[in-house]
Order: structure tokens, then sequence, then C-alpha cells
């Protein structure tokens, strides 16, 4: 993901505001390995700014994935997670008990579906999720992903 500063200029160029709120929810996903959902972000930012909204906290998310300097992930634990790693082709690795989503940087295959089994569809990318359960739900310790609480 570019720098905060980055962001800001991009938007800029776009004739969009440049706020306070935007730039707090750019430092909250820079280097963030997480994926955080929506809510993730909200309550992280709204540490540093308690007037801050959900719905800003999506509207920027949304704008964030339009313009291509966020990907959003369905990986199958009932929330859309963003994941701020889009300059790196990678897959995810998903916890089936507490829903963490990990990066996966390794070369597969290429994928592809031959004729018949397409359908008509024309094949645009690939997506891989390999399931398991994390270090942590393997010892008995369950937490929801990326916000580090541990539930028991």
């Amino acid at each position: 993901m570019k720098t905060v500063a980055e962001l800001s200029e991009l938007l800029r160029a776009r004739g969009q505001k440049v706020t306070t709120q935007r730039q707090h929810i750019f430092h909250a996903l820079e280097g963030n390995t997480f994926h955080p959902s929506a809510d993730q972000v909200y309550e992280a930012v709204r540490r540093d700014v308690e007037t801050i909204s959900l719905k800003t906290v999506y509207q920027t998310l949304n704008e964030l994935v339009a313009m291509g300097e966020l990907a959003a992930l369905d990986v199958g634990t009932g929330t859309v997670r963003f994941d701020p790693n889009v300059e790196l082709a990678h897959h995810h690795l998903v916890c089936s008990r507490c829903g963490e989503v990990c990066d996966v940087n390794m070369e597969l295959p290429e994928l592809s579906l031959p004729d018949a089994a397409a359908q008509g569809y024309r094949v645009s990318s690939v997506e891989v999720v390999f399931r398991g359960v994390c270090r942590r739900c393997q010892g008995g310790t369950r937490r929801r992903a990326g916000d580090g609480k541990e539930l028991s």
C-alpha cells in the first residue's frame, strides 16, 4: 500500500478532500498485515478520532478499493476484510476457528479452466484460499481475527 502522503496526493489529484479522519484511516491500514474489517479499522481510528463515523470508514475503504489501492476480500469469515497488500500477487490462509487471515506468498502453477469447465465464463483472475487452524487456536486460545483480543 502507498504511504499516507501518497494516498493523500492521489485523493487530491482526484479532486477529493483529504480530511484528518481519512488520514487516520490511511495510518490504520499502513503496514497492517491482519486484513482488518471495516469495524476493526473503525475501532482503531476511533481511539484517536472519537467523532469518526463508521460510514466515513466504509466510504474511505470503498474509495481505496475503487482506486486499486486496497483489496476487498470475502474469504468466508462472514465479514469483508481489507488487504493493503495490492502490489504483490499472493494468496490467503484463513483460520477456520478465529477467522484470522494471513498472506501466503508462494508461486503456484498457472491455473486455468478448460473451455468446457469454464461454462462460457471468461476467467480474469484466480484466488486461492487455504483453510486450516492457526497456531494460537491449536493451542486452545481463540481470538478474533486481527484485533488480538483473546476469547474463551
